[in-house]
């Protein structure tokens, strides 16, 4: 059989579905491989959210053709939704596959392979095209494959988005909210379980709005944290975590959650995309400034060890110096124990690429602030890793280090990465403490503690 090759750009949601189709390879008797140079079949899962990542896509997908021509090329996700049948003709490739439509990929890929033999003769170009919405696609993500001693794996519960913010492209490229069975979930974690997973994160687009169209409430809480419960009692799981959330997804219901349910990591990733009323207004979203900040303060209370991240955007359009200024005071204010800062750049089909261009920031500004605010975040955060130093940090063992393989990395419930000589056959998968030793940029180094 073909072996396959698959490429992933872009969020924990790519990788998840990436992992769906690969098994779906697998089943049908293909043989998944880790370089492109080895694959009769390469596939590209890329997001829109970012142009960069359409172009390391788009570049990726050259180098391949030009090293070689595999029998089946082609693009799966958010950017092949955007762009569908645009991408024949603009990368030259056979497939092109949309957001509602990775269970189909197998069958499609098959499909070509076999009107090329049929065809080996004609120069009349086959491919397929399929970008349609499919009632029920959210329960299609549901099967893994999971490495040797592999402890922690994405769940994903959701897709789509009914959020509409001016910058994103996701509502436009997944289509709108629709939310699994808590059930089929359920039995998806203790499958997980029962192959050794210790640790599930849980996937949606706005994760913490789970099943708001779908389910109802029982006894005053949401359908997401009624999961978040069922979740908890599956025997073997010791750790819970989801993203990715949004701020108005954080009701009463959620925030007391995290003083009840101790398997709840003791991290958020809470995006803020700005700190400014003005912006967050002509983003889209809808809080205020001075109702985030009283957000975090309740979460905080609730679990007051928990770790608090975030997403902003520098230089949306029409951010003066004042507005930027604003997102300054708040990054002082709240203290994140970490941020992902991001420069705004236009996305083809979303409201804020039509803004007029009167009101766009120069690259220079864009670049400046981002600087800045991430000056701002490690002075801030980093000190919070040197408080560590000395202590004892319980973590879950991920096996080697990305940056050292003769080197063991895990994480801890708030999301700190601690580095770490050990055994990996005896620590990879396992939960245990380590004393820290040194801090570094945003990561921890330190010795497993020996008990007796």
């Amino acid at each position: 059989m073909p072996r396959v090759h698959i490429k992933t750009y872009g969020c924990q949601m790519n990788e998840r579905d990436t992992e769906q189709v690969s098994q779906m390879f697998v089943e049908r008797g293909y043989t998944m491989t880790a370089r492109d140079e080895d694959a009769d079949v390469v596939l590209i899962n890329t997001c829109s959210v970012r142009d960069q990542a359409e172009q390391k896509a788009l570049g990726k997908m050259g180098m391949v053709r030009r090293r070689r021509t595999p029998l089946v090329t082609g693009f799966m996700g958010c950017m092949a939704q955007s762009r569908g049948s645009e991408l024949v003709g603009k990368a030259n490739v056979d497939l092109v596959v949309g957001t509602q439509k990775y269970h189909r990929v197998v069958d499609y890929v098959d499909e070509i392979i076999r009107a090329k033999e049929a065809k080996q003769m004609d120069d009349e170009r086959f491919s397929i095209v399929d970008v349609e919405e499919e009632a029920a696609s959210q329960n299609t993500i549901r099967d893994h494959t999971l490495k040797e001693k592999q402890a922690s794996a994405f769940v994903s519960i959701m897709q789509g988005c009914n959020m509409k913010c001016t910058f994103c492209i996701v509502p436009y490229t997944r289509g709108g909210e629709r939310g699994r069975p808590i059930a089929d979930i359920v039995e998806e974690v203790k499958r997980l379980a029962d192959r050794g997973v210790k640790e599930v994160t849980l996937l949606g687009q706005i994760v913490n709005l789970y099943g708001r169209h779908e389910f109802p409430a029982v006894d005053g809480k949401s359908p997401f944290v009624q999961l978040l419960e069922a979740v908890h009692e599956v025997p073997g799981i010791k750790r819970i975590r989801f993203t990715s959330p949004h701020p108005i997804g954080y009701k009463k219901d959620l925030i007391e959650a995290f003083t009840y349910l101790p398997k709840l990591a003791e991290h958020v990733h809470l995006p803020v995309q700005s700190g400014s009323d003005a912006i967050l207004k002509r983003m889209h979203r809808p809080y205020t400034s001075a109702k985030f900040t009283e957000l975090v303060e309740r979460i905080r209370t609730a679990r007051p060890d928990i770790a608090v991240t975030t997403d902003v955007i520098v230089g949306f359009p029409g951010e003066t110096e004042e507005n930027y200024l604003e997102t300054r005071q708040m990054f002082e204010t709240i203290g994140f124990d970490n941020a992902f800062v991001f420069r705004y750049s236009k996305r083809r089909g979303t409201p804020a690429a039509e803004m007029e261009e009167a009101i766009q920031v120069p690259e220079r500004v864009k670049e400046e602030r981002n600087q800045d605010l991430l000056g701002l975040v490690n002075r801030i955060a980093l000190p919070m890793y040197d408080k560590l130093v000395g202590k004892e940090v319980e973590i879950l063992c991920e096996g080697p280090s990305k940056t050292n393989d003769q080197r063991l990395t895990g994480r801890t419930g708030s999301n700190r990465i601690v580095v770490f000589d050990g055994n990996p056959e005896r620590h990879t998968g396992e939960i245990f403490k380590v004393r820290v030793a040194e801090a570094g940029h945003f990561t921890l180094f330190g010795d497993p503690v020996l008990h007796a």
